[in-house]
């Protein structure tokens, strides 16, 4: 909760001026399915979205690692974190519905891997949890427009 509240401190405090920001309409380079519907993206919001997979890969892995210690019977779907979906959105490249869905698919695997005590989805180095690259690359499967 702390992070967050940072966070909504850190947004309100640091207006983005989108006018000015050269990568911000950046032409389009990849494109992605969620849906059934395609959209293209350049790769300032391509990498947002794989920050989106790895914060929610982290912040639930230490929920189920949480709920494991504590005894708890597994729901990813009770944590605030997982509901909110707003934890590492800087509000830049892409939508929030986008970013929390995105966030949401690697907090669900997070918390799998951290309740069962193991690493399908993802890893852990040098101090971070991060979703492995197959697994990244099978949820977005973004693909090259040129």
């Amino acid at each position: 909760m702390e992070h967050l509240r940072q966070q909504h401190i850190h947004l309100r405090d640091h207006r983005f001026d989108y006018d000015r920001d050269p990568y911000f309409y950046a032409a389009p380079i990849y494109r992605y399915n969620r849906g059934g519907r395609y959209y293209q993206i350049n790769r300032y919001g391509a990498n947002v979205l794989r920050q989106a997979l790895n914060s929610g890969y982290a912040q639930g892995f230490r929920a189920g690692e949480a709920d494991r210690h504590d005894r708890w019977r597994g729901n990813y779907k009770d944590s605030y974190a997982y509901r909110d979906a707003n934890y590492g959105y800087s509000g830049y490249y892409i939508e929030r519905s986008e970013y929390n869905f995105y966030f949401r698919e690697g907090f669900r695997r997070g918390y799998e891997d951290g309740h069962n005590s193991r690493y399908r989805y993802g890893r852990f180095a040098d101090g971070n949890y991060s979703m492995l690259d197959n697994i990244l690359s099978q949820i977005v499967n973004f693909q090259s427009l040129r």
